[in-house]
Protein backbone atom coordinates (compact mmCIF):
# COMPACT_ATOMS: atom_id res chain seq x y z
CA UNK A 1 0.00 0.00 0.00
CA UNK A 2 1.34 3.41 -1.01
CA UNK A 3 0.16 6.32 1.14
CA UNK A 4 0.93 9.89 0.13
CA UNK A 5 0.48 11.57 3.48
CA UNK A 6 1.75 14.91 2.16
CA UNK A 7 -0.68 15.17 -0.76
CA UNK A 8 -2.85 17.86 0.81
CA UNK A 9 0.16 19.86 1.95
CA UNK A 10 1.87 19.61 -1.45
CA UNK A 11 -1.22 20.45 -3.48
CA UNK A 12 -2.70 23.33 -1.52
CA UNK A 13 -2.47 26.84 -2.97
CA UNK A 14 -3.50 30.30 -1.88
CA UNK A 15 -4.66 31.19 -5.38
CA UNK A 16 -5.34 29.55 -8.73
CA UNK A 17 -4.92 31.54 -11.95
CA UNK A 18 -6.61 30.19 -15.07
CA UNK A 19 -4.86 31.22 -18.26
CA UNK A 20 -1.49 32.85 -18.96
CA UNK A 21 -2.50 35.67 -21.28
CA UNK A 22 -2.11 39.33 -20.37
CA UNK A 23 -4.54 39.15 -17.42
CA UNK A 24 -3.36 35.76 -16.20
CA UNK A 25 0.29 36.75 -16.34
CA UNK A 26 -0.41 39.92 -14.37
CA UNK A 27 -2.45 38.03 -11.78
CA UNK A 28 0.34 35.48 -11.36
CA UNK A 29 2.94 38.22 -10.92
CA UNK A 30 0.94 40.24 -8.41
CA UNK A 31 -0.16 37.26 -6.32
CA UNK A 32 3.23 35.58 -6.13
CA UNK A 33 5.03 38.83 -5.34
CA UNK A 34 2.64 39.29 -2.43
CA UNK A 35 3.74 35.92 -1.08
CA UNK A 36 0.78 33.79 -2.18
CA UNK A 37 1.45 30.25 -3.35
CA UNK A 38 -0.14 30.31 -6.78
CA UNK A 39 -1.10 27.55 -9.21
CA UNK A 40 -1.21 28.75 -12.83
CA UNK A 41 -3.22 26.65 -15.30
CA UNK A 42 -2.93 26.90 -19.08
CA UNK A 43 -4.91 24.85 -21.60
CA UNK A 44 -2.38 25.30 -24.40
CA UNK A 45 1.16 24.26 -25.14
CA UNK A 46 4.13 25.74 -23.28
CA UNK A 47 5.93 28.62 -24.98
CA UNK A 48 9.31 29.42 -23.48
CA UNK A 49 10.55 32.93 -24.17
CA UNK A 50 13.34 33.09 -26.79
CA UNK A 51 13.12 29.32 -27.38
CA UNK A 52 9.64 28.66 -28.75
CA UNK A 53 9.34 31.40 -31.37
CA UNK A 54 10.09 29.19 -34.40
CA UNK A 55 10.04 31.89 -37.09
CA UNK A 56 11.50 34.79 -35.11
CA UNK A 57 14.69 35.04 -37.20
CA UNK A 58 13.59 33.63 -40.54
CA UNK A 59 14.15 35.61 -43.72
CA UNK A 60 11.37 35.95 -46.31
CA UNK A 61 12.93 33.35 -48.64
CA UNK A 62 12.94 30.82 -45.80
CA UNK A 63 9.15 30.88 -45.53
CA UNK A 64 6.92 28.81 -47.84
CA UNK A 65 4.56 30.34 -50.39
CA UNK A 66 6.05 33.80 -50.08
CA UNK A 67 4.77 33.90 -46.49
CA UNK A 68 1.19 33.74 -47.80
CA UNK A 69 -1.47 31.38 -46.55
CA UNK A 70 -2.64 28.62 -48.86
CA UNK A 71 -6.31 27.91 -49.64
CA UNK A 72 -6.01 24.90 -47.34
CA UNK A 73 -4.74 27.14 -44.53
CA UNK A 74 -7.58 29.60 -45.01
CA UNK A 75 -10.22 26.89 -44.75
CA UNK A 76 -9.06 26.19 -41.19
CA UNK A 77 -9.33 29.78 -39.94
CA UNK A 78 -12.53 31.41 -41.28
CA UNK A 79 -12.73 33.61 -38.15
CA UNK A 80 -9.06 34.19 -37.31
CA UNK A 81 -8.29 35.24 -40.89
CA UNK A 82 -10.55 38.29 -40.47
CA UNK A 83 -7.72 39.99 -38.59
CA UNK A 84 -5.59 40.14 -41.74
CA UNK A 85 -2.52 39.46 -39.60
CA UNK A 86 -1.96 35.75 -40.18
CA UNK A 87 0.83 34.45 -42.39
CA UNK A 88 3.02 31.39 -42.75
CA UNK A 89 5.31 33.01 -40.17
CA UNK A 90 2.57 33.40 -37.56
CA UNK A 91 -0.17 30.85 -38.24
CA UNK A 92 1.02 28.59 -35.39
CA UNK A 93 -0.21 31.17 -32.85
CA UNK A 94 -3.84 31.11 -33.99
CA UNK A 95 -6.50 28.52 -33.22
CA UNK A 96 -7.98 26.21 -35.80
CA UNK A 97 -11.56 27.49 -36.01
CA UNK A 98 -12.88 24.15 -37.25
CA UNK A 99 -11.55 22.42 -34.14
CA UNK A 100 -12.68 25.26 -31.85
CA UNK A 101 -16.12 26.36 -33.13
CA UNK A 102 -18.56 28.69 -31.41
CA UNK A 103 -22.07 29.94 -32.13
CA UNK A 104 -22.46 33.44 -33.58
CA UNK A 105 -26.01 34.71 -33.01
CA UNK A 106 -24.65 38.06 -34.15
CA UNK A 107 -21.29 38.55 -35.89
CA UNK A 108 -18.52 38.25 -33.31
CA UNK A 109 -14.83 37.77 -34.08
CA UNK A 110 -13.43 35.59 -31.30
CA UNK A 111 -9.70 35.88 -31.85
CA UNK A 112 -7.81 33.23 -29.92
CA UNK A 113 -4.45 31.63 -29.34
CA UNK A 114 -4.25 28.52 -27.18
CA UNK A 115 -0.68 28.52 -25.86
CA UNK A 116 1.29 29.88 -22.93
CA UNK A 117 1.15 33.66 -23.11
CA UNK A 118 -2.09 33.63 -25.10
CA UNK A 119 -2.83 36.82 -26.97
CA UNK A 120 -0.06 38.68 -25.14
CA UNK A 121 2.15 37.29 -27.93
CA UNK A 122 -0.30 38.27 -30.67
CA UNK A 123 -1.63 41.68 -29.62
CA UNK A 124 -0.94 44.93 -31.46
CA UNK A 125 0.84 46.61 -28.51
CA UNK A 126 -1.12 49.86 -28.90
CA UNK A 127 -1.52 51.18 -25.34
CA UNK A 128 -3.83 54.10 -24.55
CA UNK A 129 -5.53 55.46 -21.46
CA UNK A 130 -9.25 56.09 -21.21
CA UNK A 131 -10.09 59.62 -20.08
CA UNK A 132 -13.01 61.31 -18.35
CA UNK A 133 -14.44 61.88 -21.81
CA UNK A 134 -14.99 58.11 -21.72
CA UNK A 135 -15.84 57.68 -18.04
CA UNK A 136 -18.38 60.54 -18.02
CA UNK A 137 -19.94 59.92 -21.44
CA UNK A 138 -22.87 57.76 -20.32
CA UNK A 139 -23.87 60.15 -17.55
CA UNK A 140 -23.66 63.20 -19.82
CA UNK A 141 -25.48 61.57 -22.71
CA UNK A 142 -28.10 59.83 -20.59
CA UNK A 143 -27.50 56.37 -22.02
CA UNK A 144 -26.33 53.10 -20.53
CA UNK A 145 -25.01 52.95 -16.99
CA UNK A 146 -22.66 55.53 -15.52
CA UNK A 147 -19.12 54.35 -14.87
CA UNK A 148 -18.54 53.85 -11.12
CA UNK A 149 -15.05 55.38 -11.42
CA UNK A 150 -13.40 58.43 -12.92
CA UNK A 151 -9.99 58.95 -14.46
CA UNK A 152 -8.44 60.13 -11.20
CA UNK A 153 -9.35 56.80 -9.60
CA UNK A 154 -7.59 54.69 -12.19
CA UNK A 155 -4.70 57.02 -13.15
CA UNK A 156 -2.32 55.64 -10.46
CA UNK A 157 -2.91 52.14 -11.80
CA UNK A 158 -2.19 53.28 -15.34
CA UNK A 159 1.07 54.70 -13.96
CA UNK A 160 1.89 51.42 -12.25
CA UNK A 161 1.28 49.26 -15.31
CA UNK A 162 2.99 51.57 -17.81
CA UNK A 163 6.06 51.94 -15.62
CA UNK A 164 6.38 48.18 -15.36
CA UNK A 165 5.72 47.10 -18.95
CA UNK A 166 7.37 50.04 -20.72
CA UNK A 167 5.27 52.20 -23.04
CA UNK A 168 6.88 54.49 -25.60
CA UNK A 169 5.10 57.63 -26.70
CA UNK A 170 5.05 61.41 -26.83
CA UNK A 171 3.26 63.57 -24.25
CA UNK A 172 0.84 65.78 -26.19
CA UNK A 173 -1.59 67.02 -23.54
CA UNK A 174 -4.58 65.52 -25.35
CA UNK A 175 -7.77 65.35 -23.30
CA UNK A 176 -9.11 62.22 -24.96
CA UNK A 177 -5.91 60.16 -24.59
CA UNK A 178 -4.18 61.32 -21.40
CA UNK A 179 -0.39 61.31 -21.23
CA UNK A 180 1.29 58.51 -19.36
CA UNK A 181 4.62 57.28 -18.05
CA UNK A 182 6.35 57.20 -21.40
CA UNK A 183 9.66 55.93 -22.63
CA UNK A 184 11.13 57.99 -25.51
CA UNK A 185 8.80 57.93 -28.52
CA UNK A 186 9.55 56.09 -31.72
CA UNK A 187 10.26 58.44 -34.60
CA UNK A 188 7.87 59.40 -37.35
CA UNK A 189 9.23 58.65 -40.79
CA UNK A 190 9.77 61.46 -43.30
CA UNK A 191 6.34 61.06 -44.93
CA UNK A 192 4.63 61.05 -41.54
CA UNK A 193 6.53 64.19 -40.54
CA UNK A 194 5.29 66.01 -43.64
CA UNK A 195 1.75 64.82 -42.93
CA UNK A 196 2.03 65.99 -39.29
CA UNK A 197 3.22 69.43 -40.37
CA UNK A 198 0.49 69.81 -43.01
CA UNK A 199 -2.22 68.83 -40.54
CA UNK A 200 -0.91 71.37 -38.04
CA UNK A 201 -0.83 74.00 -40.78
CA UNK A 202 -4.30 73.34 -42.21
CA UNK A 203 -6.14 72.27 -39.06
CA UNK A 204 -4.92 74.36 -36.15
CA UNK A 205 -4.83 72.47 -32.88
CA UNK A 206 -4.97 69.03 -34.50
CA UNK A 207 -2.18 66.63 -33.58
CA UNK A 208 -0.51 63.85 -35.49
CA UNK A 209 1.59 61.85 -33.07
CA UNK A 210 3.39 58.55 -32.99
CA UNK A 211 1.48 55.60 -31.56
CA UNK A 212 1.82 54.79 -27.88
CA UNK A 213 3.04 51.24 -27.84
CA UNK A 214 4.32 48.67 -25.34
CA UNK A 215 7.73 48.51 -27.02
CA UNK A 216 10.91 49.34 -25.16
CA UNK A 217 12.85 52.26 -26.61
CA UNK A 218 15.05 52.41 -23.52
CA UNK A 219 16.07 49.80 -20.94
CA UNK A 220 13.90 49.11 -17.91
CA UNK A 221 16.00 49.33 -14.73
CA UNK A 222 13.74 46.84 -12.93
CA UNK A 223 13.93 44.25 -15.74
CA UNK A 224 17.33 44.07 -17.47
CA UNK A 225 16.35 40.78 -19.13
CA UNK A 226 14.30 42.68 -21.71
CA UNK A 227 16.12 44.38 -24.57
CA UNK A 228 15.09 47.47 -26.50
CA UNK A 229 13.24 47.31 -29.81
CA UNK A 230 15.47 46.60 -32.82
CA UNK A 231 12.89 47.88 -35.34
CA UNK A 232 12.87 44.53 -37.16
CA UNK A 233 9.11 44.66 -37.79
CA UNK A 234 8.84 40.96 -36.92
CA UNK A 235 6.95 41.43 -33.66
CA UNK A 236 4.07 39.13 -34.52
CA UNK A 237 6.40 36.13 -34.61
CA UNK A 238 7.47 36.57 -30.98
CA UNK A 239 10.32 38.88 -29.97
CA UNK A 240 13.55 37.19 -28.81
CA UNK A 241 14.66 40.50 -27.29
CA UNK A 242 11.56 40.82 -25.14
CA UNK A 243 11.18 44.33 -26.51
CA UNK A 244 7.40 44.23 -26.55
CA UNK A 245 5.39 43.34 -23.49
CA UNK A 246 4.16 39.77 -23.24
CA UNK A 247 3.46 37.43 -20.36
CA UNK A 248 6.27 35.20 -21.61
CA UNK A 249 8.90 37.93 -21.55
CA UNK A 250 7.76 39.85 -18.49
CA UNK A 251 5.16 38.85 -15.92
CA UNK A 252 5.50 35.06 -15.95
CA UNK A 253 9.30 35.17 -15.44
CA UNK A 254 8.73 37.67 -12.62
CA UNK A 255 6.22 35.31 -11.02
CA UNK A 256 8.53 32.32 -11.43
CA UNK A 257 11.38 34.26 -9.84
CA UNK A 258 9.48 34.45 -6.55
CA UNK A 259 9.40 30.68 -6.16
CA UNK A 260 5.68 30.89 -5.41
CA UNK A 261 4.34 29.86 -8.82
CA UNK A 262 3.52 26.32 -9.84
Amino acid sequence: MNLNLKAEQQNTYDAIVVGTGISGGWAAKELTEKGLKTLVLERGRPVKHQVDYPTMNKDPWQLPFGNRLTPEDLKLIPVQRRTGWISQATKHWWVNDLENPYTEVKPFDWIRGYHEGGRSIMWGKQTYRLSDLDFEANAKEGIGVDWPIRYKDIAPWYDYVESYIGVSGRAEGLAHVPDGKFLPPMELNCVEEVFRDKVAEKFGGRKVTIGRVAHLTAPLPHDPSRGVCQSRNLCDRGCPYGAYFSSNASTLPAAAKTGNMT
